[in-house]
């Protein structure tokens, strides 16, 4: 088959599966400005940024935006002639004079598309004035802060939380200058049936939609004589937070973050890995109980706070289907308030716990009345996100890259790479493949589920465990849950095993991870990171973490899902009666 080709600026490009001439142009070596195109999500056309002339044979020139144009064979193409600079400039003043201009305190700084594009296309002056009514800002939930005032309804979030989702909590509403972003019936948006995941957040191009700072609330407590604060982090932290410093993708930031920690006046740090590896201990038997015994198949996953919220929203009938699991971080929390006050020699009042986590609906998570340690004291006090805790490095002048690693506190800092990958998707099924399988011939290699990995919305799988055929499937997006739910809700499932996460990719693109707009690209490193990482541990499966067996043996004396590890590590779920 011949190649087809087209002419860019008078040069000859080839071209494929390119959905749209943006992506040709951008192959071509051209980097057209867009506030509104997203790789992810279907072509809008909103902010007409990627304005192109497309020459007709007859020479008329028709100026189209190209991320609504599909490429063709001999079409010839222009996308710099002074009519098409000018639209631009006036599109970006347009855009100005409704924005709420605050640059130096947005949020956004240093990563703010329109101020990059304005600065790019010489847009030195705004000539039209503001027209629309102002907006009140809304910071009624955990997760999100949502400034209408800075919104230029490029259409990105609303997309998003749709396409991806299938969820829909916000929409455009309203006509001509009174449109607007928000939830039904301009409701909060804690009022909706919101997930708070925060990618609505790591979409906005302008900071109209940013994550929830919890940082003062963290700093107080540090500062404070009478407090003992302790904190863990994330998986897939450790693949984001470099990018926040300038490190290569590929760089190993954990014992940098260790030493921050604790220069930030941390006195224990610790790995969320240990939780994870405890998490598959408890998750692996529930599934090989359900198998052996005859319990509700197929075992959701429920490791996830916006898949969970989901779940209670939209399918209550198939709740017991969840596993009983708490999430790592709650499960940490819930450990660290049985072992630290006895270790330490603190008061449980006087330890405060903190979580570094990728995900903004770990906020929500840690207010959720299940998981109350005692009456008024929750087992995590305070998440910070991995864009908060460069925030506070950076405001403490530490210089982060050139940091000398140094090493978790023990025995909460013991991990393993099963537990570490449980920040991609397919990863906690994987990590549970490696306890479920498990006997003494198993290689390295043979331990890797390759069939679980992989960027497929829905994948499945079928293996081999206790004897027994079983079914696997692994979902991220919750657009694809949905689809996968009705089949359980329905009774047509042929799984047994259900892995969920939000997030297209997994934690490792989660919503308070560092913003960079390159979507595939992010999720592809910071994967790959993390499989490094798995690799590069002497130990990889969960049932082999020394603190793990230990923990076992001292405090959960009747073995994984017995009274007391239920009594600590366990919950349970309802039909969400409100949103919130």
């Amino acid at each position: 088959m011949a190649e087809k080709t087209l002419f860019i600026n008078g040069k000859e490009v080839a071209f494929d599966n390119e959905k749209n001439l943006l992506e040709v142009i951008r192959k071509a070596g051209i980097d057209l400005p867009t506030l509104c195109y997203h790789p992810m999500l279907k072509a809008y056309g909103a902010c007409r940024l990627c304005v192109i002339e497309n020459i007709m044979p007859n020479g008329a020139r028709m100026v189209n935006t190209a991320c609504t144009t599909a490429p063709a064979p001999g079409m010839k193409i222009e996308t710099h002639t002074p009519r098409l600079r000018q639209i631009r400039k006036v599109a970006v003043e347009l855009l100005l004079a409704s924005h709420k201009v605050e640059c130096p305190t947005c949020d956004q700084a240093g990563h703010c598309k329109l101020e990059a594009i304005a600065h790019k296309l010489g847009v030195d002056k705004v000539r039209f004035k503001k027209l629309a009514e102002p907006h009140p800002i809304d910071n009624s939930s955990y997760a999100i802060v949502r400034d209408p005032e800075k919104c230029i309804l490029c259409g990105q979030c609303v997309r998003y939380c749709k396409e991806i989702h299938g969820v829909a909590a916000i929409d455009l509403a309203g006509r001509g200058k009174n449109t607007v972003v928000t939830p039904a019936f301009f409701k909060p948006i804690a009022e909706t049936e919101c997930i708070n995941c925060g990618q609505c957040a790591a979409v906005c191009p302008v900071g109209a939609l940013t994550v929830k700072k919890n940082i003062l609330e963290v700093q107080k407590n540090l500062d404070d004589p009478t407090k003992t604060c302790v904190v863990h982090m994330a998986p897939a932290v450790r693949v984001g937070i470099g990018e926040e410093f300038g490190l290569p993708a590929n760089e190993e930031t954990t014992g940098k973050m260790v030493a921050a920690l604790r220069r930030l006046g941390f006195k224990k740090v610790y790995d969320t890995v240990y939780s994870a590896d405890l998490t598959i201990m408890e998750e692996g038997t529930e599934l090989l109980n359900r198998i052996s015994k005859g319990g509700v198949l197929p075992q959701f996953t429920s490791c996830c706070p916006g898949w969970i919220k989901f779940i209670e929203q939209y399918y209550p009938t198939i709740l017991p289907n969840l596993s009983s699991c708490k999430s790592p971080q709650q499960m940490m929390g819930a450990m660290m308030r049985e072992m630290l006050p006895e270790q330490l020699g603190v008061k449980n009042e006087d330890l405060f716990v903190c979580s570094i986590m990728p995900c903004t609906a770990k906020k929500f998570e840690i207010r959720r009345p299940e998981f109350e340690y005692t009456e008024g004291k929750r087992d995590t006090d305070e998440v910070i996100t991995t864009q908060e805790l460069a925030r506070m490095i950076k405001c403490a002048g530490i210089d982060f890259a050139n940091l000398e690693p140094e090493a978790f506190d023990m025995p909460l800092g013991e991990r393993t790479g099963a537990g570490v990958i449980f920040g991609v998707t397919g990863g906690v099924m994987e990590a549970a493949l490696r306890l479920a399988v498990e006997n003494h011939t198993l290689s390295d290699k043979e331990i890797e589920f390759t069939d679980v990995r992989g960027s497929t919305g829905i994948k499945e799988a079928t293996l081999e465990v206790a004897g027994k055929k079983i079914n696997v499937c692994i979902v991220h997006g919750l657009a694809n849950a949905h689809k996968v739910c009705q089949e359980v809700a329905e009774g047509k499932s042929k799984y047994h095993f259900i892995e969920v996460m939000t997030c297209p990719g997994g934690c490792v693109n989660g919503g308070g991870q560092p913003i960079d707009f390159n979507a595939y690209e992010k999720i592809e490193r910071r994967t790959a990171g993390l499989y490094k990482a798995d690799k590069d541990l002497p130990r990889r499966k969960s049932q082999d973490n020394p603190s793990i067996i230990e923990t076992y043996k001292k405090f959960l004396p009747e073995s994984p899902c017995g009274e007391k590890a239920h009594h600590l590590l366990h919950t349970k779920y309802a039909k969400r009666g409100n949103f919130r």
